[in-house]
């Protein structure tokens, strides 16, 4: 089997790490959780229930059992086909994906059919929030600094939902989602708490003065 990401100095990551930098974490998107929230899993297999019930009620009506199964097997077997797509979908983006967490930066390969390695650095990063659901599952959305330009179209599904205006990217339906906030958290505190060290040049000497014969 071919493996895609076999070129990658790092894995998740387009090139090795700096002197100093090291990884703290890597993680992707669990599948199941990805498929209902980000590719709305539940509302199609709810409208799915709905539509079979519809149409085999009616069926029942104009006659009888038999006709009600005989019209409601196609709509359940097309709901069935479309779930199925859907979890493919879900999986093969969950398969492509990998978040990292070093001690600079978050990074973020995404993108299944065409992918990119997005690179946070904590200073661009303004805040945090997590959204934690059961069983630890959950996704942190990261705001970006003012003037930060990333488009939508090329985060999805990585994004915090409603945010089209200000696109935030997110590490979406991660396990134990609390614990990688917390090393977020602390890592990104201890890199921005440390003084930044620049050299300039250094002055020119003065010239010696010369006294006039």
């Amino acid at each position: 089997m071919h493996d895609d990401f076999a070129t990658e100095p790092v894995p998740g990551l387009p090139g090795h790490l700096p002197p100093g930098e090291v990884v703290l974490w890597q993680g992707r998107p669990d599948t199941w959780r990805l498929a209902r929230e980000a590719f709305a899993l539940d509302w199609f297999a709810a409208y799915s229930v709905l539509l079979v019930l519809w149409r085999a009620s009616v069926a029942w009506s104009e006659g009888g059992a038999a006709q009600a199964v005989a019209v409601g097997l196609p709509y359940a077997a097309l709901g069935l086909i479309g779930a199925g797509v859907i979890w493919w979908l879900a999986r093969a983006q969950a398969r492509a994906t990998l978040y990292t967490i070093t001690t600079q930066r978050v990074a973020m390969r995404i993108g299944a059919a065409l992918t990119l390695t997005l690179n946070l650095p904590f200073a661009q990063i303004e805040g945090a929030a997590l959204d934690l659901r059961r069983g630890g599952t959950g996704t942190i959305a990261l705001r970006m600094v003012a003037g930060t330009r990333i488009a939508a179209l090329t985060l999805w599904p990585h994004m915090r939902p409603w945010r089209l205006g200000r696109p935030e990217p997110a590490l979406r339906c991660i396990p134990d989602a609390a614990e990688v906030a917390r090393l977020l958290a602390e890592a990104a505190e201890s890199r921005l708490a440390r003084p930044v060290v620049t050299r300039t040049p250094a002055a020119a000497p003065h010239a010696a003065a010369v006294p006039a014969e």
